[in-house]
């Protein structure tokens, strides 16, 4: 986060760092976000800091509450589950509208990526592995609002479970399903691709669910 951007870009720049900062972990949910420290730390005055801070409130990232300040938006279970409610509804729409514009080669790079996942033993990275499958068969869908709707919410998603779920689900079934699913796309099956898409990320939601039990426990 220790970033001097030049004073022409300062928002945009300390907008980026601050979101880096958010969806990697490195600044928690609920943690203060005070204009003075991070002006100090980005070397800037506190101008840009409260551009880059409502930007971010925007984009649900922050929440500035009067007389309180800026803090990092906490997420709940309950936020969380409704996300995976979304990404059913956006995520299936995208694989409906990609599946007719596949070619070889996008089927080759899923699973390209898939071969990559299987070899990976560290459950910290199957979250990135899992992510990287999905995307490679949305972006045929050549939709770049759609696709960046899906990628805000992924990120929402990700920094609230951070491989809780990769752990609780461990990694034969979601990889069982990811190489069903590729199989549905290669034949242009799109309304069982759909489905069987809509309960792996219902599968999901059981997941968080039990991921978060075991840690309240």
């Amino acid at each position: 986060m220790n970033r001097k951007p030049n004073k022409r870009a300062a928002p945009d720049l300390v907008c980026d760092g601050l979101r880096h900062a958010i969806l990697s972990g490195e600044l928690a949910q609920g943690m203060p976000l005070r204009q003075d420290q991070l002006a100090e730390q980005f070397g800037t005055s506190r101008i840009p800091v409260r551009e880059a801070l409502r930007q971010l409130e925007a984009e649900g990232l922050v929440r500035i509450e009067p007389n309180k300040g800026a803090r990092v938006t906490p997420l709940s279970l309950a936020d969380v589950l409704e996300m995976l409610e979304i990404r059913i509804a956006l995520e299936c729409h995208a694989l409906r509208l990609a599946i007719a514009q596949m070619v070889e080669e996008d089927f080759a790079l899923a699973e390209q990526i898939l071969r990559r996942y299987d070899a990976q033993s560290d459950p910290d990275s199957w979250a990135l592995m899992n992510r990287q499958f999905h995307w490679a068969l949305y972006t045929p869908c050549h939709k770049p609002r759609l696709l960046a709707l899906i990628d805000a919410n992924s990120k929402h998603f990700d920094r609230f479970v951070r491989g809780q779920v990769s752990r609780a689900s461990g990694k034969e079934r979601p990889q069982k399903e990811h190489y069903q699913l590729l199989e549905l796309c290669r034949q242009g099956q799109t309304d069982s691709a759909c489905a069987l898409l809509a309960a792996h990320i219902e599968q999901t939601k059981k997941s968080v669910q039990a991921s978060q039990r075991h840690s309240a426990n």
